[in-house]
């Protein structure tokens, strides 16, 4: 790929997994201000490519490229349910240096409250927030809309169709209407059968 100083992140013919490779090749370049959509369907290894962007997944083949001392902040699927923890919304803010101005007011008035007293719509969009808002030049977003009511998907659309300079995203859905709303290219993965 050729020489780009604005650069976050780029990844020439990534492929990627865990014991074999089951992922890519992907080829992108994300820049601050992009928000770059990966496309496909189950199978494709979008999840697996989230996670060797960050170094939570083996790169069998091709390089990833990141600027010198880049924050990522990332959002995987899934997650526990806290229970048991005594750990506020407040908090979780506060360990991801997250903001929470901006915070729709339906949750902001919540912040006080233990993780587990969340629903779990709740709980995913404080999850997301807590990244969004982190200080992070790349954000990671796999599945965001998972778990959202229509008011939390519409709130994320709109705070990801702002203008931002400075952050980068790379999105994984496959809520067509949030990708098309909010990402200024996508990428279309295919599946494959993994490696031997």
């Amino acid at each position: 790929m050729a020489s780009d100083d604005g650069f976050l992140i780029r990844c020439s013919a990534l492929r990627a997994g865990y014991t074999t490779a089951v992922a890519g090749p992907l080829s992108c370049t994300v820049r601050p201000g992009d928000i770059l959509g990966l496309a496909g369907p189950n199978g494709a290894g979008k999840s697996t490519l989230l996670k060797a962007l960050w170094g939570g997944a083996r790169v069998f083949a091709g390089s990833v490229e990141k600027r010198p001392g880049l924050h990522i902040s990332h959002q995987a699927q899934g997650f526990d349910r806290f229970r048991g923890v005594p750990l506020s919304g407040r908090e979780l803010l506060a360990l991801t240096g997250a903001s929470p101005e901006g915070l729709p007011p339906w949750l902001a008035d919540k912040l006080h409250l233990r993780l587990d007293r969340l629903s779990g719509g709740q709980l995913q969009f404080l999850r997301l927030w807590a990244c969004l808002a982190a200080p992070a030049e790349l954000v990671l977003l796999d599945e965001p809309s998972n778990n959202l009511d229509k008011a939390g998907v519409a709130y994320l659309a709109d705070w990801l169709a702002r203008p931002r300079r400075q952050q980068g995203i790379i999105l994984v859905t496959h809520d067509a209407a949030l990708m098309q709303a909010v990402c200024t290219r996508t990428l279309e993965l295919e599946a494959h059968e993994p490696e031997s």
